[in-house]
C-alpha cells in the first residue's frame, strides 16, 4: 500500500494528503459524536428516571407506611406520562410488592419478586432504576422503574446520522475546494517534471523549467534553472574539451597507445591505427610486440620492464616497428606507467614516426664520416679507425700498416680539363683504389689529391710490396677527359703501426714525411718510415717548426733584420738594405731562417709570414722620425705562394694607407724560380703593384734553366744575380761569364743588376769593372736588427 501511494504523482499525493486526513477526521468525528451522544442520553435519561423515582418515592412514604394501595397506585400513575416507562414496581420495606404499574404493551415484563440485589442500570436500550424510600434515615421501601428508550435511541441515531452527512458535506465541499489549491502546487512541479525529463531525454540543457509563481517553487525552478545554466556551461565546455582531446588524440600526429603491463593494446589513436595499416577495433586486445621489429623486441621488453621498475619516470627508446603491408618505420617510443582510480595500472606509449629523420641521420652520419665526392671515408673516420688500430696494437701485439698516398701530376689535369675532370679522375681513383686493397682493409680520402689506406695485419716489407702493386695499378690507370688522355702517378709513404706506436697524429705525420720523401726523389714511388732516416728527421723536424712558426706568428717571435745594399756607381747613395727574418726562440736564442723557411713554404705558411714581416716593416719605419730622409730603398721578399695569395695585394695597399710609407721607397723581391712558376700571376702581381710606384728584384737570377727566355716578360727593375756564380767570379771564367752576360742582359733591357755574395774588396773591384749596379754580401755587410742599420761606405780608402 505505501509502495503504490510512492509511485503516486504529486498531485495525486496532495489530493490523498487532503482526503485521507478529512476522512480520517469524519470518521473519527463520527463515532466520537455517536458515543458522546449515546453516552449524554443514557447520562440524562438515568437522571431523569432517578429523580422522578425519587420524587414518586417521597410521594409513597404515606402510602407504604399506611398501606395505601390506591395512593400508591394514583402516584405510580404519574409515570403514564413518561413514554419510554414501560414498569413501576413499589415494594414495601420487606421486599414485597406493593404496588406496581405495568403499560399495556409491556405485561408480560413482571416486577422482580426481590429487589434487593437490583441496582440501576442499562441493558441495551433498557433503564432499570432502583431508587430506596427513606424517611428519616429510614427505609421504608423500595421503588424499581423499568423504562425502554428505543424510540429515543433512534432518534438520536438519526440526529447523528444527519449531523454526519453535514460533517461529510462540508468535508466534500473543503476537498473540491482544496483541489484549485493543490493544482497550484502541483502544476508547476508537474511542468519541472516535465522540463526534467525532457532534458533527461534529449540531452538538451538550453531547456529551462517554466517559472509560474514566486513563491517556493519559484525559488526552485530558478534554483534550477541556474543549475541547468551551469550544467550547459558545464557540458558545453565538456564536449569542447571532448573535442580537444579527440583532436589531440585521434587527429595527434604521433601514435598513442594505452597497454596492458603484459603489452596488450587496451586503445590507440587513429594515426596509430593509420601507421599500422589496421582498424582501431582491430588494433585492441592485440599485443604490441606483434608489430615490433624482430631485432627490437629485446629492447621493448626493455623499456616495458623499465616502466614498471621506474613508474615516476618517462622512458624513450628509438626502435623500429612493422605496418600491416610490411612497411617498416623507425619510431621514437616515450613510455611511462599510468595508474588509474580503480588503482589499476597501465602504460602510455606514445610513438613519433622519425623514420626521415633517421634516414636523415644516418646519412648525415654517412656524409660527417664519408667523402661525398668518392664515397670512401674521409679523414675524421679515418683517424677513429688509426686509434682503434693502435689500441689493437697495444693490446694484442699486432702489426698494422699506415699508407699516406699523394697523386702526382693530378694538378696537370686540373689545370688543362678543369675541376669537373679533376673530380672525375678522384672517382674512378677511389674505385681503383678499392679494388686494389684487401677487403678487410680500410680506405679513405683524405683530402686534395690525397689518400689513406689502413692495412691490418701487414709487416712492412708486405705493405711495401701492396704499395708497389697500387703504383703500378695507378701508373697503368688512363684517363679519358672528352679528347685528352692522361696518365698520372702516385707517391706513398708507409708508416707502422705496432705496439711502440703513441698516437695517430705522429703517425699521420711520419707517413706524411715519408710521402713528402717519395716526392723529393723524383715521385711515382714507395717510401717507408724508419725512425733513423735522416732525410725523413729532416722533413719530421720541418713539421716540428710548423707549431713554431705559427706560435712565432701568434706572438710575434720572429725579428727584423738588415743586410745592407750598396751602390758600386754612385757612393753617395742613400740607405738601402735588405729586410731579413730571424726567429727568437725562448731562451732569447736567434735562429737564421734556413731553419723555418722551408717548413713556412712546404706547409703554406709563407704568406702569413709575409704578412707579418710587411705589417711590422712599416710599422717600424712609421715609428722612426727622418727614416725615410736617408732611406733610398727597402727591398722585402715576397714568396711564391704570395703571389697566387688573391688578398696580398690588398692587404700591401692597406698597409701603405695605415703606415703612410711611400710607396717607391719599397722594392719587393720575388725569386726567379716562383716567378717562372707563377708567370702570369706574377706578372699581373708586379703589375699592380707597379701602377703604385713600388719597385720590383728578381731573386737569384740565373739558377734556373730558362731564365732569359722569362726575362723579358717580367717587368721588373732589378735582377740580383745568384751568389753562386758570384762568389768564384775570381777563379772561374764560367762564372765570370754568366755574371758579365747577365749584367749585360739587365742592362739592355733597362734593369739594373744586384750581385749578391759579395765577401771581399777584389770581387767588388771586378764586378765595379763590369759595370755591376750594386753589391751586397757580408763583405759589404751582415745582417744587423733594424735599430742598428747605418749608412755603409764600402772598402773606403
Amino acid at each position: 500500500m505505501i509502495k503504490k501511494i510512492r509511485n503516486l504523482s504529486i498531485h495525486r499525493k496532495l489530493l490523498l494528503a487532503v482526503l485521507f486526513p478529512s476522512l480520517t477526521s469524519l470518521v473519527f468525528a463520527g463515532l466520537l459524536l455517536v458515543v458522546l451522544e449515546i453516552a449524554e442520553f443514557q447520562q440524562k435519561a438515568q437522571d431523569d428516571l432517578t429523580t422522578l423515582a425519587t420524587i414518586i418515592g417521597n410521594r409513597s412514604i404515606a402510602a407504604v407506611m399506611f398501606q395505601d394501595i390506591g395512593l400508591a397506585n394514583e402516584n405510580l400513575a404519574a409515570l403514564n406520562m413518561q413514554p419510554a416507562v414501560q414498569a413501576a414496581c413499589l415494594y414495601d420495606a420487606k421486599g414485597r410488592v406493593f404496588a406496581q404499574l405495568l403499560k399495556g404493551g409491556h405485561k408480560s415484563w413482571a416486577c422482580p419478586v426481590s429487589v434487593t440485589q437490583q441496582k440501576t442500570h442499562f441493558e441495551n436500550t433498557h433503564l432499570c432504576v432502583v431508587m430506596p424510600i427513606i424517611d428519616k434515615e429510614e427505609t421504608l421501601g423500595t421503588i424499581l422503574i423499568h423504562a425502554d428508550f428505543s424510540e429515543a435511541y433512534w432518534h438520536k441515531i438519526r440526529f447523528t446520522g444527519l449531523l454526519f452527512l453535514v460533517l461529510v458535506g462540508v468535508s466534500a465541499m473543503t476537498f473540491f475546494l482544496s483541489a484549485p489549491l493543490i493544482k497550484l502546487i502541483s502544476r508547476p512541479i508537474k511542468k519541472l517534471v516535465y522540463t526534467v525529463k525532457t532534458i533527461s531525454e534529449t540531452k538538451d540543457y538550453s531547456l529551462r523549467a517554466e517559472k509560474i509563481h514566486d513563491d517556493e517553487m519559484g525559488v526552485l525552478v530558478d534554483a534550477f534553472n541556474d543549475l541547468i545554466m551551469t550544467v550547459d556551461i558545464q557540458n558545453q565546455a565538456l564536449t569542447r574539451a571532448k573535442d580537444r582531446y579527440l583532436a589531440l588524440y585521434n587527429d595527434n600526429p604521433t601514435m598513442v597507445f594505452n597497454l596492458t603491463e603484459t603489452g596488450l593494446i587496451l586503445s590507440v589513436n587513429l594515426t596509430g591505427a593509420n601507421h599500422l595499416g589496421l582498424s582501431i577495433d582491430e588494433l585492441q586486445n592485440c599485443p604490441i610486440f606483434n608489430f615490433i621489429h624482430p631485432g627490437d623486441l629485446s629492447i621493448t621488453h626493455e623499456l616495458i620492464a623499465q616502466c614498471l621498475l621506474n613508474p615516476l619516470h618517462v622512458h624513450k627508446q628509438e626502435l623500429r616497428q612493422i605496418c600491416q603491408n610490411g612497411r617498416i618505420i623507425w619510431v621514437r617510443a616515450t613510455a611511462r606507467l599510468v595508474e588509474s582510480r580503480q588503482d589499476q595500472h597501465s602504460l602510455l606509449l606514445v610513438c613519433e614516426d622519425v623514420t626521415e629523420a633517421h634516414n636523415l641521420t644516418e646519412q648525415i652520419a654517412y656524409q660527417a664520416s664519408h667523402d661525398a665526392l668518392t664515397g670512401l671515408a674521409n679523414r675524421a673516420e679515418f683517424d677513429k679507425v688509426i686509434i682503434h688500430a693502435i689500441a689493437q696494437a697495444h693490446i694484442d701485439g699486432t702489426e698494422h700498416a699506415l699508407c699516406y698516398l699523394d697523386l702526382d701530376q693530378f694538378k696537370v689535369v686540373n689545370d688543362t680539363c678543369g675541376h669537373l675532370a679533376g673530380d672525375e679522375l678522384l672517382r674512378q681513383l677511389g674505385d681503383l683504389l678499392k679494388k686494389k686493397v684487401r677487403r678487410h682493409d680500410f680506405i679513405a680520402r683524405l683530402g686534395g689529391d690525397e689518400f689513406g689506406v689502413l692495412m691490418y695485419d701487414c709487416s712492412l716489407n708486405e705493405a711495401f710490396l701492396a704499395c708497389e702493386h697500387i703504383r703500378d695499378a695507378i701508373r697503368d690507370f688512363h684517363f679519358a677527359w672528352e679528347d685528352r688522355r692522361f696518365t698520372i702517378g702516385v707517391s706513398i709513404g708507409v708508416s707502422s703501426i705496432n705496439d711502440t706506436g703513441s698516437n695517430a697524429v705522429n703517425l699521420l705525420k711520419e707517413a706524411d714525411a715519408a710521402c713528402y720523401a717519395a716526392k723529393d726523389k723524383g715521385r711515382n714511388r714507395v717510401h717507408v718510415f724508419r725512425p733513423d732516416d735522416e732525410e725523413l728527421a729532416m722533413r719530421h723536424g720541418e713539421m716540428q717548426w710548423v707549431a713554431k712558426i705559427q706560435h712565432g706568428l701568434e706572438h710575434n717571435r720572429f725579428r727584423l733584420y738588415g743586410q745592407p745594399i750598396v751602390s758600386i756607381v754612385d757612393r753617395h747613395e742613400g740607405l738601402h738594405f735588405e729586410v731579413l727574418v730571424r726567429y727568437q726562440d725562448e731562451k732569447g736564442g736567434i735562429i737564421p731562417p734556413g731553419a723555418f723557411l722551408p717548413a713556412a713554404e712546404r706547409y703554406n705558411l709563407a704568406p702569413a709570414m709575409d704578412r707579418w714581416v710587411i705589417r711590422h716593416l712599416f710599422e717600424w719605419i712609421a715609428g722612426k722620425p727622418g727614416f725615410l730622409d736617408q732611406l733610398s730603398l727597402c727591398s722585402v721578399n715576397l714568396s711564391g705562394l704570395s703571389l697566387t695569395d688573391e688578398s696580398m695585394l690588398a692587404f700591401i695597399s692597406g698597409q701603405f694607407s695605415v703606415w703612410g710609407i711611400p710607396t717607391n721607397k719599397i722594392c719587393f723581391e720575388i725569386t726567379e724560380t716562383a716567378a717562372i712558376s707563377n708567370l702570369s700571376h706574377a706578372t699581373e702581381f708586379i703589375n699592380r703593384l707597379r701602377e703604385k710606384n713600388c719597385l720590383f728584384s728578381l731573386d737569384d737570377f740565373g739558377s734556373g734553366l730558362s731564365s732569359f727566355a722569362y726575362l723579358k716578360n717580367l717587368p721588373v727593375d732589378f735582377l740580383k744575380i745568384d751568389g753562386l756564380f758570384v762568389k768564384d767570379i775570381l777563379d772561374d771564367k764560367v762564372d765570370l761569364a754568366m755574371v758579365k752576360s747577365i749584367n749585360e742582359v739587365g742592362h739592355i733591357m733597362g734593369k739594373k743588376t744586384i750581385a749578391e755574395f759579395v765577401e771581399n774588396k777584389q770581387i767588388f773591384d771586378l764586378l765595379s769593372e763590369l759595370g755591376v749596379d750594386y753589391a751586397q754580401g757580408y763583405g759589404i755587410g751582415k745582417p744587423v736588427p733594424l735599430d742598428d742599420l747605418i749608412i755603409i761606405k764600402p772598402f773606403a780608402q
